[in-house]
């Protein structure tokens, strides 16, 4: 797969930064020539960073969305929100923010170089899941999952991140009201797997009805039953069959999208994600009409201080601060019950109970 993987529904889109930045600058930008550069469209896979949209810091610049969420995943770097609604936030190593662009919404996503003296690496996934029409035009918001909120489970085998779902008795935090994925029946999950070199992990299974995709991130190669995940390779798995990763020479790490499928008609165009083609083109009309809310913050690129830390300010004033723990990105044991039942399920053959 390229730089865009292909995803399944309820899913529309993933893609992941991994970007090497050097030193960052007075602006936290690169401390680099950026001569050679296509600024304002810098995707060149083969460059070790990207400027993606960003003139002087990377990143994303005020764009509109609607008709679906962002997940995006932070675990390694910074990224500074603003959005049309007001809301405003720094958040990274470990934390995910869930974004309902419902009805309409600008934001910004720059990835502010706040290391003046050493590199500032970025690792990071963006998912878009789709709205079901019920809920396409919700208000919209976005909530912070902090780091040390993410399940975060050693197995014995690797780790595993538990974004969204539920990886045995594991649950993440819930998903925003409107989403697709606060209904448990439907089975969504967002897992980030470590399997070590030479090892194997099984995951739990779900309905025959969810969909359900496996993307190879970096590291060796994997088994899987008797086909092989490569690098830069992706896999559809049947999610009620019992699935074991063995990891070959080198550790793997992979994502896992799944999700019983929405099942409604898709028309997409850029930013908006809507049911039909009317809706599309009403999509455009209320956005040049409206510009979602306007933007109140000034330039399009805007980045907080060097010196700010992490935090969240709502659209109504709230302010949130990940706990004191974040920064420990904990990794909590799976249960003596929890791996009993997986090795033995493991030596049956079996998949391990699914809670």
């Amino acid at each position: 797969m390229g730089f865009v993987r292909d995803t399944l529904d309820p899913f529309l889109f993933c893609v992941h930064h991994l970007d090497l930045y050097p030193e960052g600058n007075e602006l936290q930008g690169p401390n680099e020539d950026l001569i050679g550069r296509h600024i304002g469209s810098d995707f060149d896979e083969s460059n070790d960073w990207k400027m993606y949209h960003g003139k002087s810091v990377p990143g994303f610049p005020a764009h509109p969305h609607r008709g679906f969420e962002t997940i995006t995943i932070v675990l390694d770097g910074l990224v500074d929100h603003f959005d049309s609604g007001g809301s405003t936030g720094r958040y990274g190593f470990g934390d995910v923010q869930w974004m309902t662009a419902g009805s309409g919404l600008q934001h910004s996503e720059m990835f502010p170089l706040v290391n003046k003296d050493k590199p500032n690496r970025l690792d990071l996934f963006q998912i878009w899941i789709n709205l079901p029409a019920k809920n396409k035009m919700a208000e919209p918001g976005y909530e912070m999952i902090w780091a040390n909120e993410v399940p975060h489970v050693r197995l014995d085998g690797g780790d595993v991140r538990i974004v969204s779902g539920r990886w045995n008795q594991h649950v993440a935090p819930s998903a925003p009201s409107a989403s697709w994925a606060n209904d448990s029946e439907n089975e969504v999950a967002v897992y980030i797997l470590n399997v070590r070199a030479g090892e194997s992990v099984e995951v739990p299974v779900a309905s025959p009805d969810a969909n359900r995709m496996m993307y190879h991130i970096d590291g060796g190669s994997a088994t899987i039953a008797s086909s092989e995940l490569r690098p830069s390779c992706g896999m559809h798995l049947q999610a009620d069959v019992p699935t074991v990763i063995e990891a070959m020479n080198e550790n793997v790490r992979v994502l896992i999208l799944q999700g019983k499928p929405i099942g409604e008609p898709v028309a997409k165009h850029g930013p908006f994600v809507m049911n039909n083609q009317e809706e599309i083109y009403q999509a455009f009309r209320d956005y040049q009409q409206t510009q979602f809310g306007g933007w109140p913050w000034g330039q399009s690129d805007i980045v907080h201080p060097r010196e700010q830390g992490r935090f969240a300010r709502m659209g109504d004033g709230r302010e949130l601060l990940p706990s004191e723990t974040t920064q420990n990105h904990t990794i909590v044991e799976a249960s003596e019950q929890e791996q009993d039942s997986m090795a033995t399920a493991t030596s049956e053959g079996h998949a391990p109970p699914h809670r």
